[in-house]
């Protein structure tokens, strides 16, 4: 089966929030989305509201026929708010305020105890808990002993390399390929994004046990030239060739 497509529409309400309207409208994107065959959507809740805000959950929930995932920093109001929204599945990811994007993996070692308990309470409310981690054999494990059900790896170092050093590039490929190994023995669903877009996702999507990719920015900046159903079936039909080729 090939890799699955989440889209995640974050910066389409970045360019809402530029003018402080209605317009575009992420919900409105996020049905597209769907029609056009992506099997969810993905958004991140940040802490400033850079991009989603606090009305758009509801709504989301609302509307979103398929898997709605929400990424969110490993906090008390966070948590709070995903066990009120009951999102399909959480997404546990690093936040820095100053950060463009999101810039590493979550440090579950470092951080076991709150992320084992973040894990446990959403897990016990029927909600799928996906961490986002880097390649390591180590947060593999964390992750693994906290609970996970999911496990999402950071594939940036991989996205960056892509275009300027293609062998370095395929060696973080070959770490990524240990990491979907390990999580996959351990019992974990293996997802991976960041950075992902046309050019270099396909060694990405061909991974073993890959279920699902989180791809967003290369999406929604490809939509203002194609339209966003033509944007997401092109990334949808890479994703098919990735897993026959």
């Amino acid at each position: 089966m090939p890799a699955k497509l989440c889209v995640n529409i974050d910066h389409v309400a970045t360019v809402r929030n530029a003018r402080g309207e209605g317009e575009p409208d992420p919900i409105h994107a996020a049905v597209l989305c769907e029609m056009a065959g992506a099997v969810g959507i993905t958004v991140h809740l940040r802490e400033d509201r850079r991009h989603i805000v606090d009305r758009d959950l509801p709504l989301l929930k609302e509307v979103v026929k398929g898997l709605l995932n929400l990424e969110m920093a490993c906090t008390n109001e966070m948590v709070g708010i995903a066990m009120k929204l009951h999102p399909d599945q959480v997404t546990l990811v690093p936040e820095k305020r100053a950060e463009v994007t999101t810039e590493g993996g979550l440090d579950v070692r470092r951080n076991f105890k709150a992320v084992r308990a973040a894990t446990k309470k959403l897990l016990g409310a029927g909600i799928a808990v996906s961490h986002f981690i880097d390649p390591d054999a180590k947060q593999v494990d964390a992750s693994a002993e906290s609970g996970a059900s999911h496990v999402e790896f950071h594939t940036g170092a991989y996205a960056q390399l892509f275009d300027r050093k293609r062998d370095a590039a395929m060696k973080e490929r070959e770490r990524l390929r240990a990491a979907c190994e390990q999580a996959h023995a351990l019992g974990m669903i293996v997802n991976a994004g960041h950075g992902l877009n046309y050019r270099n996702v396909e060694p990405i999507a061909s991974l073993p046990h890959m279920n699902e990719l989180n791809i967003g920015h290369a999406i929604v900046g490809r939509a203002i030239f194609v339209g966003l159903d033509r944007a997401v079936g092109d990334m949808i039909r890479l994703l098919r060739r990735a897993r026959t080729a």
